[in-house]
């Protein structure tokens, strides 16, 4: 389709976005399809311990949950759109910084040190006359040189990123244009990004030329840990540090990146093509990490006394990383692509050379087989290698020979008289321990099997596994055992090409347009289960989307309470100091239907959770410097699978049940990194992923249609079938009875209008492990109670055209009356997107 989209080959939609930021670990990128399609794709990276030297880490190594939407739309003969969306949730531990395994706290008699305690980024250093760490028995004299070296973990609450992004496209036969642009948006970072493309295809259509132009323009606004900043040196960045009233410390910096790629692509023969591209990339502005520091040893000459005989003594101090404020990237990637007829596969081989100003020159080879099985089934195995330089100004740590802090004082009366900080100019201008900027190597590889439905879907899994150490760069001399780690990345993905579906979507649709005028239609957007496929062998596929706020007045039963009660009574027997000012929680379900007769449906249901809350300290609580913080979780919810059983039917009116069962497919095990180590500990209830046990969902719907109307009401519940999760804890029981009446306003297009009464019971047991408790949130008495909304709907059903069979609706539901468990913050609405085609 678009020319921008063929020159990046599809980068957007890379199997998950964990791995594109790591340089080494991007995936192959994949082909540019041109059809109109639909996808959807969840991606899962997971990184393995690191070698701390024997020491057992308190921290989960990091790990990333990915989900990915992108719709490819011909809007006429010429002009084309691609939407995409993209969202990663991160979580985990992550280096902060590298250091000398014998500096004070990274000991291992201390471990604590290399399992992220953040006051121990700093300590004593002894060395030798070499330079070179050494362990002091008791008396101070050398036992031994210990040059190894550690990483210092930490680790924070989840975090997501979400990224929409848009791409227009117009072709003039032999040449396209595309313009392109969209926002990447995180808790501590924001990025706007646009591009223009143009694609040259030559008269015989053997050669083509592609041009690219992006620009990007970010924020980084990164909430330094408050624990951390009594021990970390910010000097070089306090121009752009803000201190608001409560102290806390935000770093603002704002970068540019400026971006030209050119390419080609000449068919060799009608088996083999061959690509490839040259790129330039400018960025410029704030390019460090905020999260990264660098250990420092300052070697100050008046406290020699304390060094070993015949060695030194160093005080190790934490900096904020520095790096140039400039940099310039060049690219040349080449591939290559080979038709085999004896097996009907094709051959793809890539080789990529990056180079930088910074000192980074990388490599990149890959080899992947495509092969068609047969039945639709095809099996892309593959093997990547990549290997890169450290940047010139990275450095495990530094040594300095100057005092950190110089304190002169009166000699008589002993009163300071200065001090004075080190000499910033006897430090290098740039320097970082950032791993990621060091020398290593990646060995990885994958497989991915794809089947092609003849019905215009195709469903895709993918495994790849990596291998990263120092000792794979080419030509030696990366990073010590101490930098290795084992990462994998997984994926599903569903493709859904519309235009071959049309055909078949539009006979479903005509069917369901029949069917539907005397089975009473569908319902509103917010009720599931709500229909039956008429014919055996029909399949749907459709995307349910909700978003439920929580805001505004904190709730006991059904009346507002002030803070003073709040701090009272909302958690238990001491005393709140925090409360929710706004919670939102988000769900993409994806739903597969299929028929095997008139009367028995079967589906099952996929969920991707994400959920977000924003905490205030209470007006007169005891002081908490972490009360007012954002947390968010993110990931695969609970799996649901159903069985529908139609129990009767006449002309206007039908009845059916739904048995169903969720598996406990959703993480329960979140947890809450405040700041301070004993803090850490399980998140709010309430953001938990899934509800950690198997339950039973049994439901009864009722449909019916007259004329113009449309009406319905549905009986459902959850009955847990387990009395706690795997943390202790389980959801309360909850039963949910709607009606609803619809107007069609048009042959495709009606109205809705529906009341609901919810009844959700509250949790039973609580957490088995730490769990911060600072808010009427951590308590579980505070969960469940009785809801009355009403909602209001909008549906349109295409039983014609281009879009036939599709069904597109929205529902808002506005919450009436609340009569909340304990101490509860009051619901502020939902909105349902759903969108389904039958087939």
């Amino acid at each position: 389709m678009a020319a921008t989209r063929r020159a990046s080959q599809g980068s957007l939609r890379a199997l998950t976005a964990a791995a594109l930021v790591l340089p080494g670990l991007a995936p192959s990128t994949p082909r540019a399809a041109e059809d109109d399609e639909f996808t959807f794709q969840y991606g899962r990276y997971q990184e393995d311990e690191r070698d701390l030297h024997g020491v057992d880490s308190d921290y989960e190594p990091i790990r990333a949950d990915s989900l990915l939407f992108e719709q490819r739309v011909t809007l006429s003969d010429r002009w084309k759109l691609a939407v995409t969306y993209m969202q990663d949730t991160w979580s985990g531990a992550t280096p902060v910084t590298t250091a000398p395994l014998v500096i004070g706290g990274n000991h291992p008699s201390s471990p604590d040190g290399v399992s992220g305690a953040t006051p121990l980024i700093e300590g004593d250093l002894f060395l030798d006359s070499n330079l070179q760490p050494v362990t002091l028995d008791e008396f101070g004299g050398v036992l031994a040189t210990d040059p190894r070296l550690v990483h210092t973990l930490s680790s924070a609450s989840p975090e997501t990123r979400m990224q929409g992004a848009f791409e227009l496209g117009y072709d003039w036969s032999q040449v396209e244009l595309d313009v392109g642009g969209g926002v990447s948006v995180e808790d501590d970072y924001e990025s706007r990004f646009a591009s223009v493309g143009a694609l040259w295809q030559l008269e015989q259509s053997q050669t083509s030329f592609n041009l690219v132009l992006r620009f990007a323009d970010s924020d980084t606004q990164a909430l330094l840990d408050h624990d951390a900043v009594p021990y970390i040196d910010t000097r070089a960045f306090d121009g752009q540090i803000d201190v608001d009233g409560s102290g806390d410390r935000t770093l603002d910096g704002d970068r540019q990146d400026y971006g030209v790629q050119l390419g080609a692509t000449q068919i060799l023969s009608r088996n083999a093509l061959i690509e490839s591209s040259v790129a330039y990339g400018r960025s410029r502005g704030y390019l460090e990490n905020p999260y990264k520091v660098v250990e420092v040893g300052f070697l100050d000459p008046e406290q020699q006394f304390l060094a070993p005989s015949g060695g030194y003594y160093a005080q190790v101090r934490a900096l904020l990383e520095k790096r140039p404020n400039l940099r310039s990237q060049w690219t040349w990637d080449t591939r290559f692509v080979q038709y085999v007829e004896a097996l009907g596969g094709s051959l793809h081989l890539g080789y990529r050379l990056y180079h930088d100003d910074w000192g980074l020159d990388a490599h990149t080879l890959e080899a992947s087989f495509a092969q068609p099985l047969g039945s639709g089934w095809t099996v892309i195995p593959r093997v990547r290698y990549y290997s890169q330089d450290a940047a010139d100004f990275y450095d495990p740590y530094l040594l300095s020979e100057q005092a950190f802090v110089t304190v002169v004082s009166d000699p008589d009366s002993g009163e300071i008289i200065s001090v004075t900080p080190y000499d910033a100019g006897l430090l290098p201008s740039s320097y970082s321990s950032d791993q990621r900027l060091s020398g290593y190597g990646t060995l990885a590889g994958g497989l991915t099997v794809s089947k092609q439905f003849a019905r215009g879907v195709v469903l895709e899994a993918d495994f790849e596994y990596y291998r990263h150490q120092g000792r794979l760069k080419l030509g030696g001399g990366g990073e010590d055992d101490y930098a290795d780690w084992d990462a994998y990345r997984v994926s599903a993905q569903v493709t859904v090409d519309s235009s071959a579906l049309h055909a078949v979507a539009t006979r479903a649709g005509e069917r369901r347009a029949a069917h539907s005028a005397h089975a009473g239609g569908f319902a509103p957007a917010g009720v599931a289960l709500d229909h039956m496929l008429p014919d055996a062998g029909e399949l749907m596929l459709g995307y349910r989307y909700t978003l439920g706020r929580q805001a505004g007045d904190l709730l006991h039963g059904a009346s507002s309470v002030g803070d003073a009660q709040v701090i009272s009574f909302g958690c238990e027997s001491d005393p709140c100091s925090t409360g929710a000012r706004r919670m939102d929680m988000q769900m993409h379900m994806l739903e597969w239907m299929y028929a095997p007769s008139d009367w028995l449906n079967l589906m099952v249901m996929a969920q991707f959770v994400d959920m977000s809350m924003d905490t205030q300290a209470l007006a007169g609580a005891p002081q908490d410097v972490h009360g007012s913080h954002d947390h968010a979780t993110g990931g695969p919810g609970d799996t649901l699978g159903f069985v529908l059983v139609e129990l009767a039917e006449t002309e206007t009116q039908r009845l059916h049940l739904g048995l169903g069962l969720s598996a406990p497919t959703g993480d329960v095990g979140e947890e809450l990194r405040r700041t301070h180590q004993e803090d850490r500990g399980y998140i709010h209830y309430g953001m938990q992923l899934g509800s950690g046990t198997w339950d039973f969902l049994p439901s009864l719907t009722w449909t019916g249609a007259l004329d113009a109307w449309s009406f319905g009401g549905q009986l459902s519940g959850v009955r847990r079938l387990e009395s706690e999760n795997r943390s202790g804890y389980a959801l309360g029981d909850a039963f949910q009875a709607t009606v609803w009446s619809g107007y069609a306003l048009t042959d495709w297009l009606s109205v809705s209008l529906r009341g609901v009464y919810t009844l959700q019971g509250e949790l039973r047991g609580e957490y088995d492990g730490l769990h911060p408790e600072s808010g009427p949130m951590d308590f579980p008495d505070n969960y469940g109670g009785q809801f009355w909304d009403l909602g209001f709907g909008l549906s349109a059903r295409i039983s014609s055209g281009y879009l036939a069979g599709n069904r597109f609706a929205l529902e808002w539901l506005e919450p009436i009356h609340d009569d909340v468990n304990g101490y509860q913050l009051e619901r502020a609405g939902a909105l349902f997107a759903v969108w389904s085609v039958d087939f």
